[in-house]
């Protein structure tokens, strides 16, 4: 008969081997999307300039070397174009346009959108500060993002994100009291809610003293 504390002991191995395997897909994950996007124009442009190979009249190694080079350096000027053009008002007006009647009723777009610029440092994260929240004033706490307060300071509003995927979640308006602010980057806490509370010690030694 298998021992309760072997029973536990199994259950401890298969969480961290869970948790530890998503840690890993959250890493590779949105590097192989970035990969995968750059490869996907890189071979269309390439396709686009095949009839250019049939122009040249060097071996088919060095056609192809050719080809792969002008493909690549029309793909970083098609995207110092575009760059370019949303620098202007006209391009802002409508990029604007664009992704208000197209782009942003497609799944995922802005989220895509939001997430890409917070990587290149575009955009801020949306949240202001990392907390432990007291919704129901019983003592259990919740990691949250302040996202909004009111002007005096007594009530805010908290966005407590779901475990492991942190586009989910909740919104509690809460008074101050019921907060606890952390000295933590919203990155460190982001990741403990990916990993499922893994390296939530980090909230704890972050807690800021209440004001008096």
């Amino acid at each position: 008969m298998v021992s309760k504390r072997t029973l536990v002991i199994a259950k401890k191995l298969r969480r961290f081997f869970f948790t530890t395997v998503l840690g890993g897909i959250v890493v590779v994950l949105p590097i192989y999307i970035f990969g995968a996007l750059i490869k996907v124009v890189f071979n269309f442009t390439s396709r686009l300039l095949s009839p250019v190979s049939n122009l040249l009249s060097f071996s088919s190694d060095v056609n192809r070397w050719i080809l792969d080079l002008l493909a690549f350096g029309i793909v970083i000027f098609l995207f110092f174009l575009i760059g370019l053009l949303v620098r202007t008002e006209l391009g802002r007006q409508l990029l604007a346009f664009v992704e208000e009647n197209w782009l942003a009723k497609a799944p995922f777009y802005i989220l895509l959108r939001d997430t890409v610029r917070q990587i290149l440092g575009q955009e801020k994260m949306p949240f202001r500060q990392v907390v432990l929240v007291d919704v129901y004033s019983n003592g259990t706490r919740m990691t949250g993002f302040v996202v909004d307060s009111t002007k005096d300071g007594s009530y805010y509003t908290v966005f407590v994100p779901t475990a492991p995927n942190p586009t989910n979640g909740f919104i509690f308006h809460v008074k101050r009291e019921q907060l606890d602010f952390l000295e933590i980057k919203t990155e460190d806490a982001l990741r403990s809610v990916i990993s499922m509370g893994t390296g939530s010690a980090a909230l704890f030694e972050g807690m800021q003293p209440k004001p008096d």
